[in-house]
C-alpha cells in the first residue's frame, strides 16, 4: 500500500519561499557588499609588522624581527598572489573553470608558501625559528580575524 502526500501540503512546504524582486535583490546587495580580499592581505602584512617588533624589542635581536617578518611575508605573498589569479576573469560565467582555477591557484599558493619556509635558513641571516613560526601563525590568523571581524565593521559603515 503506498501512500501519496495531497497537493495541498506540499503546496503549503513551498509556499514559504518567497523570490526577490529585483529592486529587492539590488537592496540586498547594497546593503551587504561583497568584502575585498585585499584587506585580508594587507592586514596580514600590518600583523607581520607588528609581530616582527615585537620580536625585534623582545629579544634585542634584529634577526628575530627579520625572520618574524619573513615568515609573516611567506603566507601574505603567496595569498597575494593566489587572490589576483583567482580573482582574474571571475566575472566570466563559467564557474567549472572558475573551481578550477581557485584549486590551481590554491595549489600554487601552498607550494609557494612552502617553498619560502624551505628558503629561510639561505634568505634569512641568523634566523629565529621560533620567531619565524609566529609570524607565520600571526598571519595565518588573519583570515579567521576576518570572519570574526569583518561583518562587523561592514555594520557599522
Amino acid at each position: 500500500m503506498t501512500t501519496k502526500a495531497s497537493e495541498p501540503e506540499i503546496d503549503a512546504e513551498d509556499s514559504d519561499f518567497k523570490p526577490l524582486t529585483a529592486e529587492q535583490a539590488r537592496q540586498l546587495r547594497e546593503a551587504n557588499p561583497e568584502p575585498s580580499p585585499w584587506w585580508v592581505i594587507a592586514a596580514q602584512v600590518v600583523v607581520g609588522l607588528l609581530v616582527a617588533g615585537i620580536a625585534w624589542m623582545w629579544t634585542g635581536r634584529l634577526g628575530a624581527g627579520v625572520s618574524a617578518l619573513y615568515g609573516a611575508m611567506a603566507v601574505a605573498i603567496p595569498a597575494a598572489l593566489f587572490v589576483r589569479g583567482a580573482m582574474r576573469g571571475s566575472q566570466a560565467g563559467n564557474q567549472s573553470a572558475a573551481m578550477l582555477r581557485f584549486f590551481v591557484w590554491e595549489l600554487i599558493k601552498l607550494g609557494l608558501t612552502v617553498a619560502f619556509l624551505a628558503a629561510a635558513p639561505w634568505v634569512v641571516g641568523s634566523l629565529s625559528w621560533l620567531a619565524l613560526l609566529a609570524g607565520v601563525v600571526a598571519a595565518i590568523k588573519m583570515y579567521w580575524v576576518a570572519l570574526v571581524v569583518r561583518p562587523r565593521l561592514l555594520n557599522r559603515i
